[in-house]
C-alpha cells in the first residue's frame, strides 16, 4: 500500500459563483465537500488510479466526522481503495473555502489554520505511523502543520521511512520544508512560491538545483500551468501540457505528487513520470474539486505532454 500523511487534513468546501465580487452578495450555482488536505487528495487520486492506499493524520469535532464520512464513501477506480487511519483528537478539524469565479475560471482560497494538537495526540500519532510503515511500499508527507505539531515534525518523519527503507516524497512549505528536506526525502515537490521561499531564487531552475543540493535525491518543482520541472541523479527536464486549460487549479499540484509517485512504483524512467504527472495536474484543473482528475481529459492529454532536457 501507499501510505498518505496529512497532519492538517480539511473539510474542502467548494462554492461556484457566476461572478465574484468584493463587498457584494453571492448567489451560490454549485457547491460541494469533500475530504480533504494534500495527503488527501493524493490519496483520492492514487486510489483512482487504482492503488490501495492508507490516509493518516488527524481527524477531530464534527468537521473531522464529517471528513472520515465523505472518505469512507469515496469511490475509488478499479482496484483502488483508500484505509482511513486517521487518529482522533479533541480539536476540531479546519475546513477550506475555495470560491470559483465561473466567469473568468479564477478560484479565491480561504483556509483555517487548523486544530491545537496536544503532546499526547501527536505521540499518538508518531506511534501510527511507525506500525503503517512496515506495510507501506512509499509514504506521501503532505500540507501544512496544524498548531502543536513540531515544527520538524517532517524531518523526524522523513527520518524514520528512511530507517524502514520506505521511500518518501515530501510536499510541503516554509520551515517545515526546509527541516525536511536536510533530512534527505527521496522525492520533493515544491511550487514555484515555495522554491523561492526556501532558496531565494525566483530562476525556477536555479532554485531546484539548489533545493537538490540541500539534501533532496530529486526535486520535482510545479510551475501551474507550465507544467514541471525536475532535477534528479538521471537527468534534468521540463514537461509541459499541449495547452493551458481554465478551471479550478485547487489540488492540482497533489495530483501531480500522486502521478510522480504512482509512476516510480510502476517503475517509469522520469520523462514518463512528469508525463503523468502533468496530465493529471492538468485534468484536475477540469473537475470540479480538488482531489480529482477527469479522466477524460487526462487520457486526452497524455500523449501530448512535451518533456525536453532543461
Amino acid at each position: 500500500m501507499i501510505l498518505t500523511v496529512t497532519l492538517n487534513a480539511a473539510l474542502d468546501l467548494t462554492y461556484r459563483v457566476p461572478r465574484l465580487q468584493p463587498h457584494a452578495s453571492h448567489h451560490v450555482t454549485a457547491a460541494a465537500e469533500r475530504a480533504g488536505g494534500k495527503g488527501v487528495n493524493v490519496a483520492r487520486v492514487l486510489a483512482a488510479l487504482g492503488h490501495t492506499t492508507v490516509v493518516t493524520g488527524f481527524a477531530g469535532g464534527t468537521t473531522g466526522e464529517t471528513l472520515r464520512r465523505l472518505l469512507a464513501e469515496t469511490a475509488p477506480g478499479d482496484g483502488g481503495r483508500i484505509t482511513d487511519r486517521l487518529v482522533p483528537i479533541i480539536g476540531t478539524t479546519r475546513r477550506t473555502v475555495a470560491v470559483v469565479d465561473a466567469s473568468t475560471g479564477n478560484t479565491t482560497q480561504l483556509n483555517e489554520p487548523g486544530p491545537d494538537v496536544t503532546a499526547e495526540e501527536w505521540a499518538a500519532f508518531t506511534d501510527t505511523y511507525a506500525r503503517l510503515l512496515r506495510e507501506a511500499r512509499a509514504v506521501a508527507l503532505c500540507g501544512s502543520l496544524p498548531p502543536g505539531v513540531p515544527v520538524g515534525a517532517y524531518a523526524h518523519l522523513v527520518r524514520q521511512a528512511r530507517a524502514a527503507r520506505v521511500p518518501v516524497l515530501l510536499d510541503t512549505s516554509g520551515e517545515p520544508l526546509r527541516r525536511g528536506i536536510a533530512a534527505r526525502p527521496d522525492l520533493v515537490t515544491p511550487n514555484t512560491a515555495e522554491l523561492a521561499a526556501l532558496t531565494g531564487s525566483t530562476e525556477p531552475l536555479r532554485a531546484a538545483l539548489d533545493a537538490r543540493r540541500r539534501g533532496a535525491h530529486a526535486i520535482a518543482a510545479t510551475l501551474g500551468p507550465e507544467g514541471v520541472l525536475a532535477v534528479t541523479p538521471d537527468g534534468t527536464w521540463r514537461a509541459t501540457p499541449p495547452r493551458r486549460l481554465t478551471g479550478n487549479p485547487t489540488g492540482a499540484g497533489d495530483s501531480a505528487a500522486a502521478g510522480l509517485l504512482s509512476a516510480w512504483l510502476d517503475g517509469l524512467p522520469w520523462p514518463d513520470r512528469l508525463t503523468r504527472a502533468v496530465a493529471l495536474a492538468a485534468a484536475t484543473v477540469k473537475a470540479p474539486t480538488a482531489g480529482e482528475f477527469d479522466a477524460e481529459t487526462y487520457t486526452d492529454l497524455l500523449p501530448q505532454v512535451k518533456v525536453t532536457a532543461a
